[in-house]
């Protein structure tokens, strides 16, 4: 059972053009109705003139509840002009899962699922194979085979809108999807689509690309998740990193160090997104990892 004697707590997040007293005005207010800050982090982009914020704060038994400090926070929001949420730092962000037939993401974040390691529900996982429904079963969660073609896409991506309304998502995670979603889709959903994307973008697109990249002779490979938008794999970036290979790695050998970084990246940006870390800067994002 839940300890009813211990702190709750919440995080704010917020992004506002950058002015005198932002700091100043969201602090006096947290501390004026008794919450404790345990995390404070922000940024004031040069380029653009923007401050951004992420600030976790605790309240004793009895404090104002989540909602309550949504509406406390309205007037200054609405002074600063602030693109703002608070949230219960506890709750977990429902995330719907999209995969084909490559499994070492799924199966990688539904691990980290399972074991607590990112703040996440999963309460479905879509694909337009069954190859991976064993998998999906075998941690208890629904799945839903939505097969897509040239001539189905308008009919799947209405099924696709059914299940994230139907399941409350706030996610949506690419885990090596291998379709493309529609313009509408990714406007409707914009900024809660995160994809993993093989390489450093935008190099190596299209088919086995790391075969291309060993023909190519790279020394680095490497993986990039990023929001989805209507441009295709241009979307903000959120988290990148590398391996180093070198000559006597065949193409298998690359699939396999390419698979591992990019299990890594992708779990990475959905925990800091489930953490309410990442803040939307136009075409770049502010991560507060």
């Amino acid at each position: 059972m839940p300890d009813t004697t211990a702190p709750t707590e919440n995080v704010l997040i917020l992004s506002c053009p950058d002015q005198r007293g932002i700091v100043a005005t969201v602090t006096a207010l947290l501390f004026e109705h008794g919450a404790n800050i345990e995390e404070s982090q922000q940024f004031d982009d040069v380029r653009t003139d923007q401050f951004f914020m992420r600030i976790r704060f605790s309240v004793e038994v009895g404090g104002p509840g989540t909602g309550r400090w949504r509406e406390l926070f309205e007037p200054v929001a609405a002074a600063y002009g602030m693109e703002w949420s608070i949230r219960d730092a506890a709750s977990p962000y429902r995330a719907l899962l999209m995969v084909s037939r490559f499994g070492h993401c799924l199966n990688d974040l539904l691990f980290r699922w399972r074991s607590g390691a990112v703040n996440m529900e999963i309460p479905a996982v879509v694909s337009n194979h069954r190859d991976l429904e064993t998998l999906v079963q075998s941690y208890g969660i629904p799945f839903h085979h939505v097969p897509v073609t040239p001539g189905t896409k308008p009919e799947a991506e209405a099924r696709l809108r059914e299940i994230v309304a139907a399941h409350r998502v706030e996610l949506v995670v690419l885990a090596r999807y291998m379709q493309v979603l529609s313009d509408d889709l990714s406007r409707d959903l914009s900024g809660r689509v995160v994809n993993i994307h093989h390489s450093f973008l935008p190099s190596f697109k299209g088919a086995k690309p790391y075969h291309q990249a060993f023909a190519r002779g790279v020394k680095l490979v490497g993986a990039t998740a990023h929001y989805v938008t209507a441009d295709l794999d241009e979307g903000p970036i959120i988290e990148q990193d590398v391996v180093r290979v070198d000559h006597r790695m065949a193409p298998d050998d690359l699939v396999r160090a390419g698979e591992e970084v990019e299990s890594r990246v992708l779990a990475r940006a959905v925990r800091w997104h489930c953490e309410s870390r990442v803040l939307l800067n136009g075409d770049r994002t502010v991560v507060f990892s």
